[in-house]
């Protein structure tokens, strides 16, 4: 009799465990399995670390990154000289390497923010009014979106930076507002045709039905209803964005149109450094390898949310 109610109590357990399981939110079980993957897991850490790094810049950092030590121009790395001062030594003109590369994360973290937001805001309105609205408005919105996916992207960059850098717009934030505008014109329309697709498969579902018979308006329909209900497949999309803006803003600086000078930027480190690569390596591979790493860990983690919100996966 006593093995009987222990088997019994086992089993009333496993029956309860089973339907907790059951009843974890869609994003409750994409977390569990997000965590599951080492990869994205390790992405994850080193792109929070890059953005504490970022945030956290003024402290961390050494020395003023703008600052020049003239005493000490082309110093060579802390291992070689002795002088811990500078660790990753100094440029031609005697500013710390590594206070520079600091700075530097916080264009290239903004850079993989602010412009990606910019592509929701733009491509997601009209991909969601299009997908909705349907015949003639999905028609003209997305020829609009046609004739700039036309554009060369990286030329189009290079000509508008180079057209406005004398103007007002240039100037602002040392010209990182200027390559927010710049890299958002030429991303929006992969995120407007992947959201009028998503709406497109939602809005006939019963649920919507449902909804729209009970008196939901169109806006509420699209912002209460459908949008939730695409929203996986959007920040897949965003984790995989990420890396194409940040190399489009290490290689406008690279040429020397991006940030404007003396802010740091990644990208024009790695174009300032090349002049003394074999005499101080370190002055572009520290930017180079960061620029790397964070790209590298979007990819990661952008596979592992591919792989946890696909709901073709769940067990």
């Amino acid at each position: 009799m006593a093995t009987t109610t222990v088997a019994r109590t086992r089993d009333e357990v496993a029956a309860l465990n089973i339907l907790a399981r059951k009843q974890r939110s869609l994003w409750q079980d994409a977390w569990q399995r997000l965590l599951k993957n080492k990869a994205a897991v390790l992405g994850m850490m080193i792109i929070i670390a890059f953005y504490l790094v970022a945030i956290f810049a003024p402290f961390i950092a050494p020395h003023d990154p703008n600052r020049q030590y003239y005493e000490h121009t082309q110093q060579k790395v802390a291992w070689e000289t002795g002088d811990w001062n500078f660790i990753l030594g100094t440029d031609s003109i005697g500013r710390d390497n590594l206070s520079r590369v600091i700075y530097g994360a916080r264009v290239s973290m903004t850079i993989g923010l602010v412009p990606i937001t910019l592509y929701l805001l733009i491509g997601g309105t009209i991909g969601m009014i299009a997908g909705f609205a349907g015949g003639h408005v999905d028609n003209i919105l997305m020829r609009i979106a046609d004739v700039f996916y036309a554009f060369p992207g990286l030329l189009f960059m290079i000509i508008m930076v180079a057209t406005f850098r004398d103007t007002p717009l240039g100037d602002l934030l040392s010209g990182l507002g200027l390559l927010f505008i710049a890299i958002a014109l030429v991303g929006w329309e992969g995120y407007a045709r992947l959201v009028r697709g998503q709406v497109l498969q939602v809005k006939e579902k019963e649920f919507i039905e449902a909804a729209r018979s009970i008196g939901a308006n169109s806006t509420r329909l699209m912002v209460r209803h459908i949008f939730p209900n695409i929203l996986a497949p959007i920040i897949v999309a965003c984790a995989f964005s990420v890396p194409g803006a940040i190399m489009a803003e290490a290689g406008l600086s690279f040429i020397g149109i991006g940030i404007r000078p003396p802010t740091a930027s990644w990208g024009a480190m790695i174009q300032s450094g090349l002049n003394s690569l074999y005499a101080q390596p370190a002055l572009a591979l520290a930017p180079a390898v960061c620029i790397a790493l964070v790209m590298l860990s979007f990819t990661f983690l952008g596979d592992g949310l591919r792989d946890a919100l696909d709901p073709r996966l769940k067990q």
